[in-house]
């Protein structure tokens, strides 16, 4: 789908057709409508294209005419996920005095950036365009984290009352977000610093303090869900320890079970045997069971004794 906006009457407003100045927002396009955009801007084709795979890393590139900037931002995903969010590329192009921003998806950082900017700032100021609109990617990232630590939260209080293995579960999905974001953080970090340092890009000092806003605001965003993920990886790593001790416990309590019953089992099925014992003799003695079972009972009180003998002194 592709949007045009044009600057008018101190606002950016819709239009049909390109222009000098303007905003050209690209999400999922088509081959034609690429090739539509190319032909206007005159920008490499791979400027549209890169942006659209997946595994696109952040990055600055500069051609004759036109740079690109590739980050990336969060998006929502309507899945049955227990966190939907994840990131996706966003590539924005500069040429002339106008801006293209290209993404596989629809991402709420272009509907936060309208929402909030229409009586802001004009295309042609570019940079200072684009970086307002990164800027909105971070704050993005910083609520989203947000929400991640309070369902964290509530995972966890699940599983102070009972562990699950279905909670387990989502917390490992949380974690695996939050690699993500950590991820995308630290290549965006990169990526911004590099577009503030090249010499394609020539910044005015308002530029310059826009884009050290939006590099303040995904620093921050870095290292919360750093924070966020490193706490969550020690609740895991906890949690993971108390189901070992439980089945510890378990198994230890079993195997004193297992004691009590192989002595007196021990005893009497010697006596089971089709041989000749002693006490046993012609027809039998009835006084053999008897005989037996006070043995079994005295050993297994005497390994009462000494397993209480023990717990006493916490060898056990």
């Amino acid at each position: 789908m592709i949007t045009i906006y044009k600057w008018e009457n101190g606002g950016l407003k819709e239009a049909l057709e390109f222009a000098p100045s303007c905003w050209i927002n690209l999400e999922s396009p088509t081959t034609t409508e690429i090739d539509r955009v190319v032909e206007f801007s005159k920008v490499p084709r791979d400027f549209l294209t890169d942006p659209l795979d997946s595994d696109e890393r952040p990055r600055f590139d500069y051609d004759d005419n036109s740079s690109l900037l590739i980050i990336h931002v969060p998006c929502i995903v309507e899945t049955d996920d227990v966190v939907p969010y994840r990131t996706i590329p966003l590539g924005i192009v500069f040429f002339g005095k106008s801006v293209i921003t290209v993404s596989n998806a629809r991402t709420p950082v272009t509907s936060a950036f309208l929402d909030q900017i229409r009586r802001v700032c004009p295309p042609s100021d570019q940079y200072r365009f684009a970086f307002r609109l990164i800027w909105h990617g971070g704050v993005l990232f910083l609520r989203y984290l947000n929400d991640v630590h309070q369902r964290t939260n509530s995972f966890e209080e699940e599983l102070h009352e009972s562990i699950s293995n279905d909670v387990l579960l989502k917390l490992l999905t949380i974690e695996k977000t939050l690699v993500y974001f950590t991820t995308s953080l630290k290549a965006d970090t990169i990526a911004l610093a590099r577009s503030k340092t090249t010499r394609q890009l020539v910044l005015s000092e308002d530029d310059s303090d826009q884009l050290e806003d939006a590099m303040v605001e995904y620093q921050q965003a870095l290292e919360t869900a750093t924070i966020h993920a490193n706490i969550l990886n020690g609740t895991l790593d906890t949690f993971a320890s108390l189901i070992n001790n439980n089945l510890n416990n378990v198994m230890k309590y079993l195997t004193v079970v297992t004691i009590f019953l192989a002595v007196p089992t021990l005893i009497t099925s010697a006596y089971g045997m089709n041989v000749k014992l002693p006490l046993v003799e012609g027809g039998g003695n009835a006084r053999v069971f008897w005989i037996l079972a006070v043995f079994a009972g005295l050993a297994t009180g005497l390994i009462a004794l000494v397993l209480f003998i023990l717990s006493k002194k916490r060898k056990f």
